[in-house]
């Protein structure tokens, strides 16, 4: 049975994170509510941009976070991050950071001084991906995941291929570790491909055209930065490229708890909120400079 579109999304008006991240939320929003798109929790997209030489490094600095995780994918420009943990690294393009923020981190993302100084196109997605109560304490780590690293399977016919990041598509595999069950593929296809996937109906899934046209189900156009939201009813999904294209795709089992959300914070309750806040406070989440 066909998975039928909810529905499709163009960007909405953006807004700064720092200096560095010009970002459309697709959600959570007014259109896709706060645990609509569970175990996935927000959707920030930094539609193709390009960025003039500086020789200071814009982002966003020092900030909190607890009880998720975030995924961050960039496709053109590089990331470099900070962490209280004395982590640091750069997110190249291609690469994908999966951070765990878990008990509580402090962290920082700018752009890498090489693409800084020469400038560049910048086009980085970043997802937060709730953890379920169970896990929301557990300490935090980083997954870095060059490109190299990621699930490759070849479509029929030199059509395309699709990169598996989490999950499983047939018999390929994605390399990140995920707390609960998830798919999360970019998928690269060439013009006149067709492409069948099939997800659980309970599964939340929803497309993102980061490059390229398609038609959904053989009906339904969908253009370059706008997302598409699915029924939980029927499990197939039908994808014709109009032209080459590149698709973010992530389906996922929803988490069903109680969702207490508040800036960089993502847990069950209001009081656990208020000790995040109060943990900060008291140097738990470590020390990093700005």
């Amino acid at each position: 049975m066909i998975k039928q579109i909810e529905k499709i999304l163009s960007p909405p008006p953006p807004h700064w994170v720092g200096d560095g991240f010009k970002v459309h939320t697709f959600f959570p929003s007014l259109e896709i509510g706060l645990k609509r798109m569970s175990p996935f929790f927000l959707l920030d997209y930094n539609l193709k941009i390009h960025f003039p030489p500086s020789k200071t490094p814009r982002g966003v600095g020092v900030h909190p976070h607890r009880g998720f995780e975030t995924v961050t994918i960039a496709y053109k420009g590089k990331v470099a991050h900070h962490d209280s943990f004395g982590n640091k690294g750069v997110i190249e393009e291609g690469d994908i950071q999966w951070m765990t923020a878990g008990s509580g981190i402090l962290h920082k993302e700018y752009h890498e001084q090489e693409f800084s100084e020469k400038g560049g196109d910048f086009h980085v997605v970043q997802l937060w991906v709730n953890l379920p109560a169970r896990d929301k304490m557990t300490s935090p780590k980083y997954q870095g995941i060059k490109n190299s690293r990621m699930g490759k399977h070849p479509l029929p016919d030199n059509m395309g291929e699709i990169e598996v990041l989490a999950g499983q598509f047939h018999e390929t595999k994605g390399p990140a570790f995920t707390h609960t069950p998830m798919e999360l593929y970019n998928v690269r296809l060439k013009k006149d491909a067709v492409l069948k996937l099939d997800f659980p109906e309970n599964f939340n899934t929803g497309l993102l055209v980061v490059e390229g046209k398609v038609t959904i189900n053989k009906s339904s156009p969908v253009a370059t930065n706008q997302f598409v939201l699915f029924k939980n009813l029927g499990t197939e999904i039908s994808i014709i490229a109009e032209e080459d294209c590149l698709l973010l795709v992530l389906s996922g089992e929803p988490i069903n708890e109680p969702v207490s959300a508040y800036g960089p914070f993502v847990m069950n309750t209001e009081e656990e909120i208020q000790q995040a806040f109060q943990d900060l406070q008291d140097g738990k989440f470590g020390f990093l400079e700005d």
